[in-house]
């Protein structure tokens, strides 16, 4: 499945693990131990996501592009 929505990976300290947020769909967040985990982690969560939008019959967010800011409600 090509995918064009965004994932930000970060370190967190408080909870010792690579944190994911994924901006277009409200902020939801996943987590790895690495960072190629929490990429992984991201990549199914976004996969979901849409599976789960399309099953609901809801529209898809639109991605961001570079250059333009996500608002995370």
């Amino acid at each position: 499945m090509t995918c064009r929505y965004s994932m930000l990976i970060q370190w967190s300290d408080e909870d010792a693990a690579f944190v994911v947020t994924l901006p277009e769909f409200h902020g939801c967040k996943t987590h790895g131990d690495t960072y190629e985990e929490a990429a992984r982690n991201g990549r199914e969560a976004l996969e979901s996501l849409i599976e789960a939008y399309q099953a609901e019959g809801r529209p898809l967010p639109d991605p961001a592009k570079l250059g333009t800011a996500v608002q995370v409600v």
